[in-house]
């Protein structure tokens, strides 16, 4: 395939192995969540379109994450276990389940994998000991802490992030309880557990809990080896959490561990991060009811999924009613050109089901005869494969849609070869690796209005050729208070929303 460029060369031919820092889950999902979770399934969706087999990671953290920083506070699920008084991990059921539902109304196919921190503490533990052995940490009071001017003496720490150390400690927080560290810029591998603290368990220091950093390392290399090819998650995460990864790797195993680092931008409001910590975010639940008093309006999942594609990833995302407003118009613009599409080529538009494969292997070659459908075909898959480039596919995609409007005006012809090659891009790019959904046309619930429009039109019909024309008109005028228009054209008759 031309396309790949040799901009990726996997580990092992053939099969990606990507490993994504997923949710820490102690409340709904968040617009900010929904921007990782669209950006790396587009990104295992095109590996899988180029050929590659994909083992695909993503964890849950549910244990370790601290309400002030990695190393101080309460543990996040703890807390909210004891304000609601629930078990910890009837919390995380909760939250985790809530999550996938979110997901899977953005259309996010699940991982191949998704670990719970909380069921890998035996291996974590025997990852400190390795560091420890290799004399890259120390114990205190019942906690290990890496020792990161020892690890940067051997090593370079801060080489994903472009940090020194004074960098590191300008920015480290001077909190109570980082007595027991060496250096404020150390963390936790291993944290002795206050009496109060709910989930702790027996190591060879102390009744205690591993450190947040640490899990990501562990269950990386448990699922997908010593080295593997990707490694994602927020920019949020670069540094520290990513930094410490790499350190960890080096420390336990000697190897980096992660060939290609991907960091999606923030969804920000007024130009801040959106996040639980800030208070300024709004739940994925309240995006699709329009519930939160930002919002004017509620916003389908689609129209969310849509928004997050029409910026590049590494870019920052401004949250506004306005954005996301024009995002559902062009959205309905393009299932529109869609269904016109199918229609030319005889077929229904796909009706994929939430998480199936619904594309097949890139084509080598374009059957298009129209220069301007060959670029189409050339720039939809130039863009994807430039890093990903998810705006410059849209607006490729809105050049095919000038020309199925055009041909479906008759100022335009299209070859069997483009109509193919349109219908093509629309079945592997548009439904399948963007994951985009036709919910008003063939999409979950739009099968359902699709039966029954089907219905109504086929009963309007009658009453036409009856020339009962009081019934027809009583049809589509009924249907045009609902928001739905009917057009009669000399192929047969046509409605949207």
């Amino acid at each position: 395939m031309t396309h790949q460029k040799e901009v990726f060369k996997p580990i092992n031919p053939g099969r990606a192995g990507m490993y994504v820092c997923g949710p820490t889950v102690y409340g709904d999902a968040h617009l900010g969540h929904a921007r990782p979770g669209v950006t790396f399934d587009v990104l295992a969706k095109l590996l899988k379109h180029l050929g590659y087999k994909v083992r695909y990671v993503r964890n849950i953290t549910d244990v370790g994450h601290l309400e002030h920083d990695a190393d101080e506070g309460e543990d996040k699920i703890a807390k909210k276990a004891r304000l609601e008084q629930l078990e910890p991990m009837e919390v995380v059921q909760t939250y985790t389940l809530r999550y996938h539902e979110a997901m899977r109304l953005l259309n996010v196919a699940p991982p191949s994998i998704e670990p719970r921190a909380s069921g890998h503490v035996i291996e974590q533990i025997e990852a400190v000991k390795k560091i420890l052995e290799a004399g890259y940490a120390y114990e205190s009071n019942g906690s290990v802490y890496f020792d990161v001017q020892k690890y940067n003496k051997d090593h370079q720490y801060g080489i994903l992030s472009g940090r020194n150390l004074d960098d590191t400690l300008e920015g480290t927080r001077e909190l109570d309880g980082q007595g027991d560290k060496r250096a404020p810029y150390d963390f936790a591998l291993w944290k002795k557990a206050e009496p109060e603290h709910i989930m702790h368990w027996p190591s060879p220091w102390s009744e205690g809990f591993p450190g947040w950093h640490l899990e990501c390392s562990v269950m990386g290399e448990k699922y997908l080896g010593e080295e593997f090819d990707i490694h994602g998650g927020g920019m949020d995460l670069m540094f520290p959490h990513h930094e410490c990864e790499i350190a960890q790797n080096v420390a336990s195993r000697g190897t980096q561990g992660v060939h290609y680092w991907v960091h999606n931008n923030m969804i920000t409001i007024n130009g801040q991060k959106m996040g639980k910590s800030l208070g300024n975010f709004i739940t994925l639940p309240e995006m699709f009811a329009g519930t939160h008093p930002k919002l004017e309006q509620a916003y389908a999942p689609m129209t969310v999924r849509f928004f997050i594609l029409q910026a590049h990833y590494r870019g920052t995302l401004d949250f506004s009613n306005e954005a996301l407003q024009a995002a559902e118009k062009g959205l309905a613009r393009l299932m529109q050109a869609a269904r016109d599409l199918y229609a030319m080529a005889g077929r229904k538009a796909p009706s994929w089901q939430y998480g199936e494969e619904a594309f097949g292997i890139a084509p080598d070659s374009c059957p298009a005869t129209s220069p301007e459908v060959k670029a189409v075909w050339e720039g939809v898959y130039d863009t994807l494969c430039d890093d990903m480039n998810t705006p410059g596919t849209v607006s490729q995609l809105f050049e095919a849609v000038r020309l199925i409007n055009s041909a479906k005006a008759g100022s335009v012809k299209l070859s069997e070869g483009d109509i193919q090659t349109l219908v093509q891009i629309f079945d592997d790019v548009v439904f399948g690796v963007l994951g985009l959904r036709d919910d008003e046309g063939a999409g979950a619930g739009g099968k359902v209005i699709e039966g029954l429009m089907d219905m109504v039109l086929e009963e309007r019909a009658k009453a036409k050729a009856a020339k009962d024309w009081a019934t027809s008109d009583h049809i589509r005028d009924s249907l045009a208070a609902l928001g739905i228009k009917v057009k009669d054209t000399k192929d047969g008759v046509e409605w949207s929303l």
